[in-house]
């Protein structure tokens, strides 16, 4: 059993610099056009079904076209071990070029894609298999550029340069769903179904020449190896066995996505739901993302200030506390002031905790096998776990006819992340300093 190291600088031997700005810009964007696509699609869903699938049944155009969003899962773990391993071996930087290229042919082919009274069946088609080639991109780009983010950051300031990837999707969605909330106040519902929804994959395009520019000149941050004879370098004594990190960081990242693409679903919910203004549930997914940009860069700040555990308990313990009483007060009031501030704090408490999770989950893996193994951590969680949250909703909602199933949805998954974070040892090189300090006195 091969065991984790916690100090990535102890491993490279030597003390950090900040990254130069532009080398952070150039990851966090293509982290940021990943999840402008991914989260554009979950905000469009209802529009692309009745674009792009058969009709049918009431909500059966939804369910399929959730599912398709879904579908795109399924490649993530793929792409983890494929451009995980290009990452390991040949350098954080080839593996991220290649993510961020296919990103943007599956965001282009999607746009392009002509509707199911056109092409027939080919529509569906096209579409799951844009969404396979987006998943595949995005389950190779998160291990890469995270681990470049942790690498590439001085020690005592991990937690605020990967909040940065956070805040990059936050932001990216925000935008997305401004965007969104422009084309449904000035369309109508007929051309917003036609060609609306086209414009804001075709936006997202117009930064692919310039991520690919930015991410040419970054430097590398995998360590060369060891020369031939060379005395190895011993690594600090391990916290926890790599197989059970791989299980916690499954449980904690895989459910920590059920309750980001909830939260996103509100966009459909309010509107398929609850039957409110579709500017309303546009205005709902733009104050999540707002509450992702203010709270990730806070988030990371505190953890590196008291640790990544306390950061990650407290927050997600509000957001499980939280989750049933918002729905409730969403579902009888209906007014925009609930439902935006609702979305609001909830999102604010998943923001807060999501931060130190990933930058534990990241910062405890040995820097030989960061990449693949957060990228494959990361894509089975979300495949398992991530990918079917808003399926699931829709699907429970129209089943049991009640529209609290999503609240009854996202306690449960805080509460797993609760259980998983509790069994996670502290990796905050500041926190776990001050302890053994405090042990010596």
């Amino acid at each position: 059993m091969v065991d984790l190291t916690i100090d990535a600088d102890q491993v490279a031997g030597r003390a950090r610099m900040a990254p130069a700005p532009r080398h952070v810009l150039a990851v966090v964007t293509g982290n940021g056009l990943a999840f402008y696509d991914f989260l554009a699609y979950a905000y469009f869903a209802a529009q692309i079904g009745r674009t792009l699938f058969p009709a049918g049944q009431a909500g059966a155009q939804l369910l399929a076209s959730l599912a398709t969003f879904g579908v795109g899962f399924l490649m993530r773990p793929v792409g983890a071990l494929v451009i995980g391993r290009i990452a390991d071996r040949r350098g954080r930087r080839p593996a991220m070029l290649l993510s961020f290229g296919l990103m943007g042919l599956a965001m282009l082919g999607l746009a392009l894609t002509p509707p199911f009274a056109r092409i027939g069946m080919f529509a569906p088609a096209l579409a799951v298999t844009f969404r396979l080639v987006q998943g595949f991109a995005l389950g190779g780009e998160l291990g890469a550029s995270t681990a470049y983010l942790v690498e590439a950051a001085p020690a005592a300031r991990r937690g605020f340069y990967v909040s940065l990837q956070f805040m990059s999707q936050d932001a990216s969605g925000m935008v997305a769903s401004l965007l969104g909330l422009f084309l449904a106040t000035h369309l109508s519902e007929t051309q917003l179904d036609a060609w609306g929804w086209r414009l804001v994959f075709a936006a997202g395009m117009l930064i692919v020449p310039v991520g690919l520019w930015l991410r040419n000149s970054l430097p590398e941050t995998l360590e060369a190896p060891a020369a031939v004879g060379a005395v190895p370098t011993a690594e600090p004594a391990p916290l926890m066995p790599l197989r059970r990190l791989y299980v916690l960081g499954f449980l904690i990242i895989g459910c920590g996505g059920l309750i980001s693409y909830v939260l996103t679903y509100f966009t459909t919910y309010a509107t398929e739901t609850l039957h409110m203004a579709r500017s309303l549930g546009f205005a709902a997914t733009t104050v999540v993302g707002l509450a992702g940009v203010v709270f990730d860069p806070i988030g990371g700040w505190l953890s590196d200030r008291y640790g990544r555990r306390a950061v990650m308990i407290w927050p997600m313990a509000v957001l499980v506390a939280a989750a049933i009483p918002a729905y409730v007060l969403i579902e009888q009031h209906r007014t925009a002031g609930v439902l935006l501030g609702l979305a609001g704090l909830l999102a604010a408490a998943n923001n807060l905790g999501s931060v130190a999770a990933l930058v534990a989950v990241t910062e405890a893996m040995p820097q030989r096998v960061r990449s693949g193994g957060l990228g494959l951590t990361y894509a089975l969680g979300m495949c398992a776990l991530g990918g079917s949250a808003q399926f699931m909703v829709a699907w429970l909602t129209q089943l049991t006819g009640s529209p609290l199933a999503p609240a009854f949805y996202l306690a449960a998954g805080g509460a797993m992340v609760l259980a998983s974070v509790l069994a996670m040892p502290e990796t905050a090189p500041t926190a776990r300093r001050g302890r053994a300090h405090g042990r010596a006195a």
